[in-house]
């Protein structure tokens, strides 16, 4: 690149860069209030919380690439319009390809890097994400224990606890049993969840525990210190079931019986294979629509807030009709060309506009009309 070239490169991407940023962290904060009902219901830590939150956001960057894309394009290219930056390089000799490349590039960067987000990151970040609610969904702690109130476990084991600290300590524990042969109860002053040589234990502190005989008779016993096994009641035959935001690219277009069962239909898997690799075109069909509506038309000082409105609502459009092929391709598949075709065709029809535009207008002549000109003159 020259060093013009170097120049609009750097006005463009910061801008770029920025508006991404700024729609990442709105996409961060909008999934941290809804993973506040982890801590709220499931008693996790914060640092859970956090982890859950970042895992979702490559899942949004196939949303968030392409919209930052725009909105940075048309920032810097207004300004460098307004400022006469680019009517400057089209003077010093430059031509059009050379003054819109460095847009270009950044278009092709941006969707390299949602590329690898689709085929890479997000199948990682959602595996993750699904194993570890599974985990928290799971989680014997979280079913058993509800500050306040009594739960009802497996086996007849019903768990009160007074006070959830967030350290994890169990305030004034109650826990009941009957399972249809003996009775039993235990209370404590304090409780922790733990894993003794690999098994869930509940370890009971200052308490004592009561037991009906068969003879009527009350058994008690008072203890310091008491694990209470909890293997018995943890059996669980649920699974993980992957959703196909999951799934790798070779399991979405080689599935198996089993992902094909629990996972989606074939089509389902296909048209998130082709969405995926698709979904990155969009990165160039908004430098596109950003470049025409800001350098598509005449120079004007009062701004460009009809043509930005223009193209902001054909590219909304565009997106749309994106989504809605995704949808109709997992019950047709010969939807799924139209993935890639609809991108590239916006994207061509607006640079299309823009060489129009930057070409100079030729002024259209009637021969009679320039001969009745002369003759009367």
């Amino acid at each position: 690149m020259t060093l013009i070239q170097r120049y609009l490169f750097k006005q463009i991407a910061l801008p770029v860069v920025a508006a991404c940023g700024a729609l990442a962290g709105i996409g961060l904060l909008s999934q941290s209030l809804d993973q506040l009902q982890v801590i709220v219901e499931r008693g996790q830590s914060v640092l859970v919380m956090i982890k859950l939150t970042l895992l979702a956001l490559p899942q949004l960057f196939s949303v968030i690439l392409p919209i930052g894309l725009f909105v940075g394009a048309l920032i810097s290219l207004t300004r460098l319009q307004r400022e006469q930056e680019l009517t400057a390089t089209f003077a010093s000799g430059m031509t059009r390809w050379q003054v819109i490349s460095p847009a270009v590039r950044i278009a092709v960067l941006v969707a390299l890097l949602a590329l690898f987000t689709n085929l890479f990151a997000q199948p990682w970040a959602q595996r993750t994400a699904r194993q570890e609610a599974f985990a928290i969904r799971t989680d014997l702690a979280a079913l058993l224990v509800e500050e306040g109130r009594f739960v009802q476990g497996p086996g007849g084991l019903t768990v009160y606890v007074q006070q959830i600290e967030q350290n994890g300590l169990l305030k004034n524990l109650f826990v009941y049993l009957d399972n249809g042969k003996t009775v039993r109860t235990w209370d404590a002053g304090e409780a922790r969840f733990e894993r003794i040589d690999g098994a869930p234990t509940l370890t009971l502190v200052n308490g004592s525990a009561q037991e009906y005989s068969k003879d009527g008779v009350l058994n008690q016993l008072s203890f310091d210190r008491l694990p209470f096994d909890l293997t018995p009641y943890t059996e669980s035959s649920e699974k993980i079931r992957y959703k196909p935001a999951d799934l790798w690219m070779s399991q979405l277009i080689n599935p198996t019986p089993d992902l094909i069962g629990h996972s989606g239909s074939r089509g389902e898997l296909l048209a998130e294979a082709n969405n995926r690799l698709s979904s990155p075109l969009y990165a160039l069909t908004a430098m596109a629509m950003a470049l025409a509506a800001i350098m598509g038309g005449q120079f004007s000082r009062s701004g460009y807030s009809l043509r930005i409105a223009k193209a902001a609502g054909v590219f909304l459009l565009v997106r749309i009709m994106g989504y809605g092929i995704v949808a109709a391709s997992a019950w047709n598949g010969w939807l799924n060309v139209f993935q890639y075709i609809l991108p590239l065709v916006a994207a061509a029809l607006a640079l299309r506009l823009l060489y129009r535009a930057l070409k100079p207008r030729r002024r259209r002549t009637w021969p009679m009309l320039e001969r009745m000109k002369a003759r009367f003159a």
